[in-house]
């Protein structure tokens, strides 16, 4: 793999592609139900008129699901908000996607979210203890609790959000995260310790789009378990070190993969392609890597094969701040730094379009 990223960056420092072809995207979490009006307003007015054709919507917990009602966040979206957002993606011809983080991020720093303060018989660490106060790393290592992909009722409770927020948004794509999954086959675990940490993740994998297989629903992944942390000698978030990367080998050719690096541009989209997959490239605070992603992106899809061209999809902007922050960065209403620098990288993209029409 190394050496083919090497000869693929070599030719795309040599290439120039003109002329937009490719797909753009966006993804944040789902505004909360006071922010629901300013979002309708923003993508009626700003992701829309710009061609943002796809919309990945973070919304977890966010919502007022009735099957399992404890599951739910304080004063969560209700289906009519959810219906306003389907209502005005659907004007512009927007593909809304919602997301569920399934198996990995189920906490972050001190805060266990509700699925494993819920159940917590479904955790694949039970006996690690967040500490009182949270620092970066923590002194014992834990980053993001995930879920027991073993465990004989998770999918139970998992499938049921799952379904009600694919209904909900008469969505025809469903994102299940799955991203910095560092504790699978973990020691503790009585069902998945000494097992192979790719096949349990694949099988995972596999298991959610199998359950969308009846309804033709898509299933999409980030895809920096995939790849291998000493072959590409990237960081151990945008790809693995404990051995999931041979699951690309063992997971559905259907799974639409978003391949984030978000300091630097990398032709693994290319990887992911030869793979069989289709995928896109995603970005985030940095404009500089936000255009090089999408000229990347536009030059391999221009330099591929008829066959291959489908499967370079796009380029996606992600944003990891609320949205009601993001908003008031963008319409220059606060002066957060982390959520001005990713309105940056938004604006960058913004006029690469223009640069590229």
């Amino acid at each position: 793999m190394r050496e083919l990223l090497i000869t693929l960056a070599l030719i795309l420092q040599l290439t120039t592609a003109t002329a937009q072809s490719i797909d753009l995207a966006f993804c944040i979490a789902a505004p909360t139900k006071k922010d629901v009006p300013r979002f309708v307003k923003f993508i009626d007015e700003e992701l829309g008129p710009n061609g943002i054709k796809t919309l990945i919507l973070r919304v977890d917990f966010n919502y007022k699901y009735e099957s399992y009602p404890n599951l739910r966040d304080d004063n969560p979206l209700t289906k009519s908000d959810i219906k306003k957002l389907v209502a005005v993606s659907r004007k512009h011809g927007i593909n809304l996607i919602p997301q569920i983080n399934l198996l990995g991020h189920q906490s972050w720093a001190e805060t266990t979210y509700a699925l494993l303060t819920e159940y917590p018989e479904f955790d694949e660490t039970p006996n690690v203890k967040m500490p009182e106060k949270y620092e970066w790393p923590n002194d014992d290592g834990l980053y993001c609790r995930s879920y027991c992909p073993l465990h004989p009722e998770v999918h139970k409770v998992v499938f049921s959000l799952v379904d009600e927020i694919v209904e909900v948004f008469e969505a025809t794509d469903f994102h299940a995260g799955m991203d910095e999954v560092f504790y699978i086959g973990h020691e503790q675990c009585p069902r998945c310790a000494g097992k192979d940490k790719a096949e349990l993740f694949a099988n995972e994998v596999n298991k959610i789009s199998d359950h969308f297989a009846s309804d033709s629903v898509k299933l999409w992944i980030w895809g920096d378990r995939l790849l291998d942390k000493e072959e590409t000698q990237l960081s151990i978030w945008d790809a693995s070190d404990n051995g999931t990367a041979k699951a690309i080998d063992l997971i559905n050719k259907n799974v639409m993969i978003n391949d984030w690096h978000y300091n630097v541009t990398v032709p693994t989209p290319a990887y992911f392609v030869t793979k069989g997959f289709s995928v896109y490239a995603c970005f985030w605070n940095v404009p500089q890597v936000a255009k090089d992603q999408l000229t990347m992106m536009n030059t391999l899809r221009k330099l591929s094969s008829p066959v291959l061209k489908p499967q370079i999809t796009g380029g996606m902007q992600t944003i990891w701040v609320p949205a009601g922050l993001f908003l008031d960065a963008y319409y220059g209403e606060s002066d957060n730094d982390g959520a001005l620098k990713q309105v940056a990288s938004f604006n960058a993209m913004l006029e690469w379009i223009d640069e590229n029409d």
